[in-house]
């Protein structure tokens, strides 16, 4: 055998990885993976593991809230006492504490910042969202004052937005992390919150961090298209659709109901 025989083979998977987080083309070293992936996949485990254990730093991401301009953030938290029990009661994530202070806004919409299953993801993306949906909604809706959430599931929104009374929330929330992505951001969507809507009366728009996933200004587009939809159908949900694509278009609106 030659020198030129004993050198690495050619990694032709390479140019593919680099477009896709999937774990793609990894190779074998005899009955198993190359130590490499091995590694690559403990160290995705372990921030994976981080990003729900962590808690939120609810003082400090209050202060990053308040320099976007929407008014000093209010603080909800949820039922549950610590990440443990948040993780092993999702009933008490999806109930809050108290509401006392929590002003009858009457404002067209209301924000939830929720910790959710990923709070780095909040901390990481949460001010940029935030600022970007205040740029396509301030001077066109009344927005209520900003609400911090946490050890919190999406159904605390129901109860935050019926004590906002607002006519539509919408709930930043840290989405469960994978093996891929630990910091991603969701947005669901409520026209008319109050307590016991399903997730049937929600949209969603997922896969928030960018630059690998869905970007700030492009998940604003969508979710005011979602809003301006919803007040006119008088509902969100099942019966309402995205129409940003087309509106970027020019085309015709889907049909929404």
């Amino acid at each position: 055998m030659t020198a030129q025989d004993r050198s690495p083979a050619e990694d032709v998977w390479a140019p593919l990885r680099r477009t896709t987080r999937a774990r793609i083309g990894l190779g074998r070293a005899g009955n198993s993976l190359p130590s490499q992936r091995v590694l690559e996949f403990k160290a995705a485990h372990s921030a994976a593991r981080d990003a729900v254990h962590e808690p939120l730093d609810a003082d400090g991401f209050g202060r990053a809230v308040e320099t976007v301009g929407l008014g000093v953030p209010l603080y909800v938290r949820s039922q549950a006492s610590d990440r443990s029990e948040y993780l092993r009661r999702p009933d008490l994530g999806r109930t809050p504490a108290d509401l006392a202070g929590l002003p009858r806004s009457g404002a067209d919409i209301g924000i939830v910042l929720a910790d959710g299953l990923s709070p780095r993801a909040l901390t990481d993306h949460g001010t940029g969202l935030l600022a970007a949906l205040a740029a396509e909604f301030t001077g066109h809706y009344r927005l209520a004052p900003p609400v911090i959430a946490t050890q919190a599931r999406v159904a605390l929104g129901d109860h935050i937005g019926a004590a906002l009374d607002v006519a539509t929330l919408i709930v930043i929330i840290g989405e469960r992390p994978g093996l891929s992505v630990a910091d991603s951001l969701g947005i669901y969507l409520t026209h008319l919150p109050r307590p016991g809507r399903s997730d049937a009366d929600r949209n969603c728009i997922s896969n928030i961090h960018p630059p690998d996933g869905l970007g700030y200004q492009r998940a604003a587009h969508i979710t005011a298209s979602l809003v301006a939809g919803a007040r006119r159908l008088g509902r969100s949900g099942v019966d309402l659709k995205d129409t940003s694509r087309a509106e970027l278009a020019g085309g015709p609106e889907p049909i929404t109901a």
